[in-house]
């Protein structure tokens, strides 16, 4: 695996994605006035905006530097897995189906583990990888998920109403 190649291909899909979300949600100012659709809009748009900052400095550090990359997914993950766990939170109360806690519940789940290998990468070795190949699985992992999201939201699993904050 060319870890470079991968990175760079993945840092510019993944915001790709993100100004493509950005134009879906321009399109639909009315998700942005309710606080529970605006969250989740939200936490869209971080499954594609953390994975794509992840990439970046998974090119940066490389194999050569492996610390860069290895603290800034810690953060990153962190970041992802505390705003995912609150919207977990959040959206339990708002009435929407299963889905869409389900999908979270498993997002922040992939983030602690990001988290886990960039802080522990010989944790890698239990699936046989290099934990710079452990982190893009994780990574292409978060990101279909992010599609999944985006899918059913359009398809209107998100936009149920929602009980005031």
């Amino acid at each position: 695996m060319d870890v470079s190649t991968f990175y760079a291909l993945f840092s510019a899909t993944c915001f790709t994605l993100v100004g493509l979300w950005w134009n879906v949600v321009q399109g639909h100012q009315e998700w942005l006035r309710e606080p529970a659709l605006r969250r989740i809009v939200g936490g869209i748009y971080i499954s594609f905006l953390l994975p794509a900052l992840m990439g970046l400095f998974a090119q940066v550090g490389g194999v050569e530097t492996p610390e860069i990359w290895r603290y800034s997914f810690v953060v990153f993950a962190v970041i992802g897995c505390v705003s995912t766990l609150r919207l977990i939170g959040r959206s339990g109360r708002s009435g929407s189906s299963v889905f869409l806690p389900l999908t979270q519940t498993v997002a922040a789940l992939f983030y602690a583990l990001i988290a886990l290998v960039g802080a522990r990468p010989e944790l890698a070795d239990i699936v046989g990888l290099k934990p710079i190949q452990a982190e893009a699985v994780l990574l292409i992992l978060l990101v279909v998920l992010g599609h999944g999201l985006v899918w059913k939201f359009m398809a209107g699993e998100g936009q149920q109403p929602a009980d005031a904050d």
